[in-house]
């Protein structure tokens, strides 16, 4: 008999399913903060794995660190702030503050107001500068080469064609504001003449014997800049004085290296001190009375009286003399010259406010003016002797060098006091104060 095997359950003939197989399970946030953990930690074993093998790499057999390969790669912001520090360096930055002070005191000595063709004119001054102290590292590249290598062109920081484009661009920037300042005129006469000597010093005077001569002109002519297109006459005495002080400095500038300056520091003592007379003569001289018996007494009287003038004094001497003929009016005065001025000072003390005989001071100057000038020229004098004393005592490198910054920052109080006795105290002391912080810029850039 046989038996009739049932066939399996057909799904869906008589509504019963079959099992449902199992399918993937679901990731859960738990599960995907895990796998980052996992990968994070992989990483960071993959990292220290990588370090280690770096440093083993640098060292050498014997275990001392292998000399780290510069690639030359610099992040453009760093580049170029290492660039401009070089420019800085090249031309002597922080030293350009004591140009300013030079043509103000050659403005203000000409009656010229410190106005904005002034400051253009200072401008071109810093400009000229800058120019000399780049052409003066590119003349010299091959001597810094020798006796300082840290220089930014024998150094490579900056290249001797880039330095001499500098010189050149810096000294048309400089020619461009003074023509800008005073047009042709002051291009002419001021600005030109000056850029002609900075570069007949530095290509081809400096090492010559009238190197300290060429040197001194370039700082006088600075001076007379300042007079722009007015006169340069009244500006000579304070042109002179800053031409010494830059004499004596030059000369001893030139042993700043081999540190054999002898007895050059005895004449830079011997320079500030006249200098310093220079700057301060006639400064303490009290204001002089006028006498009512001078010429010059009754023409300043009438001038300034509040009620008779020069033309109404003229018009009572030509009508005293005209009535008087040749011999004595009864009212009027005897046809002499020292008797006309008697009789004009005695009838206008008569006639009431006017010329009298009671004369006043002559405008004589102010406490201010002269506490200033005093103060700011013993701020030079101190400044510059100390360093010079020191240099004399011990003429080696260090001293002569630190002798010449000091003469250097000097001519920011020299200049204050040539500007004070124009009358201008509270600019003079602006001027003065620019030394501390241009002394501490000097510890950043060199200003020799």
């Amino acid at each position: 008999m046989t038996t009739a095997t049932a066939p399996p359950p057909v799904a869906g003939a008589s509504g019963a399913s079959a099992p449902r197989q199992p399918g993937p399970r679901r990731r859960t946030l738990r599960d995907l903060t895990r796998g980052a953990r996992d990968t994070l930690t992989a990483c960071r074993a993959a990292a220290r794995a990588a370090s280690t093998a770096f440093r083993t790499a640098r060292e050498t057999p014997s275990g001392a660190p292998r000399p780290r390969y510069d690639t030359g790669y610099r992040p453009r912001s760093v580049a170029v702030r290492q660039h401009a520090a070089a420019v800085a360096e090249l031309v002597r930055a922080p030293a350009a503050l004591t140009v300013p002070g030079d043509v103000l005191a050659g403005a203000l000595s000409a009656g010229r107001p410190a106005g904005g063709r002034t400051l253009l004119l200072a401008a071109s001054s810093v400009s000229l500068y800058w120019a000399g102290m780049a052409l003066n590292d590119w003349a010299d590249r091959e001597e810094d080469a020798r006796e300082r290598p840290e220089r930014p062109v024998p150094s490579g920081r900056i290249s001797a064609g880039a330095a001499l484009g500098i010189a050149g661009g810096l000294t048309a920037a400089g020619l461009g504001l003074g023509a800008l300042a005073g047009g042709r005129r002051v291009l002419l006469r001021r600005t030109l003449p000056l850029a002609a000597t900075v570069w007949a010093y530095d290509l081809g005077l400096k090492h010559t014997p009238l190197g300290p001569v060429a040197m001194a002109a370039a700082r006088a002519l600075d001076v007379l800049h300042g007079t722009g297109p007015s006169p340069a006459g009244p500006a000579l005495r304070a042109a002179a004085t800053v031409g010494a002080h830059t004499w004596a400095l030059t000369r001893l500038s030139r042993h700043e290296v081999n540190g054999t300056a002898g007895r050059e520091p005895l004449l830079s003592l011997a320079a500030t001190a006249a200098v310093t007379l220079a700057a301060t003569a006639g400064t303490l001289r009290a204001p002089e009375r006028l006498r009512p018996n001078t010429a010059s007494a009754v023409v300043r009287q009438a001038s300034s009286g509040p009620s008779d003038t020069a033309s109404a004094v003229l018009r009572h001497l030509v009508g005293s003399a005209a009535r008087s003929g040749h011999g004595v009016a009864p009212d009027g005065p005897p046809a002499t010259l020292s008797a006309v001025l008697r009789h004009l000072v005695g009838s206008a003390a008569r006639s009431g406010p006017g010329i009298g005989t009671d004369a006043p001071r002559l405008p004589g100057r102010s406490i201010a003016v002269t506490a200033v000038t005093v103060l700011t020229a013993t701020v030079y004098a101190v400044t510059c002797a100390r360093a010079q004393w020191a240099a004399l005592r011990d003429p080696g490198a260090a001293r002569t060098r630190a002798a010449v910054g000091a003469g250097i920052h000097a001519l920011l109080p020299l200049q204050a006091a040539l500007v004070s006795r124009t009358g201008s105290p509270k600019l003079a002391a602006l001027l003065a104060a620019v030394l501390p912080q241009t002394a501490r810029l000097a510890r950043k850039v060199s200003p020799t």
